[in-house]
């Protein structure tokens, strides 16, 4: 894909090659609008990781195979889609505080939900959202091929959006997140349920 149009949030160390992208997941780096109150108040939203991405404008579908070389909790890659700080979601293929390798997503309208979806047992997983309207679905597919829905939501987010791949490491000392096969395509599918 060709990702001259793609800008940063968080800029940081990218290495491309073929149809891969690296991105370096600094030590710290989340999204995250924690929505458990300490001492009263919610936390400031965490909003630091890297993220890649083109603006888009309509219906969509977005899919890149992801190996997030997993070392610490929370490692993940993951794609994004963003409004503004306050209003987006991801879909994560993470280390989570479980010990296993999930696909997760994450969806955020001023606080953040956090879903933990099925288990993976291989290091890395396509990811997928796709949007029709307001109406989001995240797939995952070990293939490439076969795509299985893990969450289907809305979310306020009329107009264009940011969409494009995140690298995370909020735990950890940082490290490689590796992005192949990205693709972004503007059109609308015919079963969100389905991702197709």
């Amino acid at each position: 894909m060709d990702i001259s149009s793609f800008k940063w949030l968080n800029e940081s160390k990218m290495t491309t090659g073929g149809d891969t992208v690296t991105i370096f997941a600094p030590p710290g780096s989340d999204y995250f609008n924690d929505p458990v109150p300490q001492n009263g108040a919610l936390s400031k939203p965490q909003g630091n990781a890297p993220f890649f991405y083109t603006d888009v404008t309509g219906d969509f579908v977005i899919r890149v195979k992801v190996r997030p070389n997993f070392k610490s909790t929370y490692d993940a890659a993951c794609i994004m889609v963003m409004r503004d700080g306050n209003t987006w979601l991801k879909a994560a293929f993470e280390q989570s505080d479980f010990g296993t390798k999930a696909v997760v997503s994450v969806v955020t309208n001023r606080v953040s939900d956090d879903a933990n979806g099925c288990n993976i047992d291989a290091d890395e997983v396509w990811l997928q959202v796709a949007r029709v309207g307001n109406n989001f679905a995240v797939h995952y597919s070990i293939d490439g091929v076969r795509y299985d829905m893990v969450r289907l939501c809305t979310l306020p987010a009329d107009g264009a959006v940011k969409v494009g791949i995140q690298a995370q490491c909020p735990m950890g000392q940082g490290g490689d997140r590796v992005f192949s096969g990205l693709c972004v395509e503007q059109r609308t599918v015919d079963d969100l349920r389905k991702g197709r």
